[in-house]
C-alpha cells in the first residue's frame, strides 16, 4: 500500500506545482530563429559562450587598454615619466619620482585614478606631490594638487577627445 501511495503523492505534487505558466513560453517574445534565441539570452545575461562573443569581431577591434581613449590620452601625457604602477584593470597610473635637475632635491610623483571612462572633466582624480629634500637627506612631501592637477586633466581631457574623434572616424570608414 505504502508503495503506491508515495508515488501517487508525487505525481499529484508535481501537477499542483505546475500553474499553467511555463516562463519564457510567450512565442510573440521569442526569436524563431536559434542563433538570434542564444544572442538575446546572451545579451539579457542568461546564457554563456565558451569561445568569447556569438558575433565575430572585426580584426583591428580589441578589449584592451589601448582601445580607451582615457588611459592611452594620460599615458602619453605622462610618457616622459617613469611609472611605479600602472593598472589599467585597477583604474590607477603612479609614476615614480621625477626631478628634471634643475632644481637640486626637488621632485614630483603623480597619481591619476580613473573613475569613468568617459570622457569627461569628473572622470580623473589627479594627485601631484612634491619632495623637497635638504642636504641633511630631511625630506619633506606635500600634496600641491591645485595647480598642475587641473592643468594635466585639460591636457589629458583634449588629447582624448582628439583620440576618440580618430576612433570614431575609423569605424565609419
Amino acid at each position: 500500500m505504502k508503495t503506491r501511495i508515495i508515488p501517487l503523492l508525487l505525481i499529484f505534487l508535481l501537477i499542483g506545482a505546475c500553474n499553467g505558466k511555463v516562463p519564457g513560453a510567450d512565442a510573440r517574445k521569442i526569436p524563431p530563429n536559434a542563433k538570434d534565441r542564444i544572442k538575446k539570452n546572451i545579451e539579457e545575461g542568461r546564457g554563456f559562450t565558451l569561445m568569447g562573443s556569438v558575433e565575430k569581431k572585426k580584426s583591428g577591434e580589441f578589449d584592451f587598454a589601448s582601445s580607451n581613449e582615457l588611459w592611452r590620452a594620460s599615458l602619453d601625457t605622462l610618457d616622459f615619466m617613469p611609472l611605479a604602477l600602472a593598472n589599467y584593470s585597477g583604474g590607477i597610473i603612479v609614476t615614480d619620482w621625477y626631478s628634471d635637475g634643475s632644481s637640486d632635491g626637488e621632485s614630483v610623483k603623480i597619481s591619476i585614478r580613473f573613475l569613468s571612462n568617459e570622457i569627461r572633466a569628473d572622470a580623473l582624480n589627479i594627485k601631484v606631490f612634491y619632495k623637497n629634500c635638504s642636504i641633511e637627506s630631511n625630506c619633506k612631501i606635500s600634496d600641491k594638487s591645485e595647480n598642475l592637477s587641473g592643468e594635466l586633466a585639460r591636457k589629458i581631457l583634449s588629447k582624448a577627445a582628439i583620440y576618440e574623434k580618430e576612433t570614431q572616424s575609423k569605424k565609419k570608414t
